[in-house]
């Protein structure tokens, strides 16, 4: 069974998808936070791309990470994201948009892939990624200089859509700069039939980054992070319309659906917000 197609009428409201292509199932909590003031305790990390879908069009949520990044970082896939996608019928070599919300290794892998996108870049994080602080080895750790340099190439191609802060370039979508997890993140907003949602990304790795105010361990400004928090949830409205990146709760309070054997988690729909609040506690 391939994905859904929406109903054509309603351009500006999207279904969206996440798709959970790999996962670190023996991270603990004193390993993805800056602050240590509570138990540790095993608390695993997902991956994910994100699919926003309608009659008009589909764009994807960054393209995470292939071959490259499994052999050198140890980083195994549960799926190759580009080939799920084609399982679920959305030609790689067709899609027209791609947003990447950052550049490091887990978002913006496999970008050759895709023959012929537009990708969508705060300017920050371009000159970030290509400037003196990847002189840093602490700094550039988390991207991949491959990636990199295929995003240059496609700057000279003329490929990358820059925006420099907020944008609408969709009915329906918009892309927030939220930094602090890097120079240039970005959140996306998406209009959904149960109303707005804010994929954040690594703005926050997990719902407790948010309810506890407690920024990841790979932060860049902690705090141009807390200042980010409160954009998340402005543009959100309350938590349960806040899909943070790396957080497998995701999973676990959101409705999914199998096709053609890939497992979407469904953001369209409504999570367990009454579980999202009790299982982000980190006692």
């Amino acid at each position: 069974m391939k994905l859904p197609t929406p109903d054509r009428a309603q351009d500006g409201v999207y279904h969206v998808y996440a798709l959970c292509f790999a996962r670190v199932p023996e991270r603990r909590v004193y390993d993805n936070f800056i602050r240590r003031d509570m138990h540790d305790g095993p608390m695993p990390l997902d991956f994910f791309v994100w699919i926003v879908r309608n009659a008009q069009r589909t764009i994807l949520v960054d393209t995470g990470f292939g071959k490259r990044a499994v052999a050198q970082r140890g980083r195994p896939l549960d799926v190759d994201p580009v080939d799920a996608l084609a399982r679920l019928g959305i030609d790689p070599d067709a899609l027209e948009d791609i947003v990447l919300t950052h550049l490091h290794f887990d978002h913006a892998g496999n970008i050759e892939r895709f023959a012929k996108a537009r990708f969508h870049l705060q300017d920050a994080e371009a000159g970030y990624a290509t400037g003196r602080c990847m002189c840093e080895a602490a700094l550039r750790y988390p991207y991949d200089v491959e990636d990199v340099v295929t995003f240059v190439r496609h700057t000279y191609a003329e490929r990358i859509h820059f925006h420099d802060g907020d944008a609408a370039p969709w009915p329906g979508v918009s892309l927030h700069a939220v930094p602090g997890h890097t120079l240039g993140m970005q959140a996306v907003r998406v209009v959904t039939p149960r109303g707005p949602i804010v994929l954040a990304s690594d703005a926050s790795h997990f719902y407790a980054n948010v309810l506890r105010r407690a920024p990841f361990v790979v932060t860049v400004d902690a705090r141009a992070t807390l200042r980010s928090y409160d954009r998340l949830l402005e543009l959100a409205g309350s938590i349960e319309n806040l899909v943070p990146g790396h957080d497998p709760l995701v999973r676990a309070v959101y409705p999914s659906a199998q096709f053609d054997g890939i497992e979407l988690t469904l953001l369209h729909e409504a999570p367990d917000a009454a579980a999202i609040a009790e299982r982000s506690r980190l006692r």
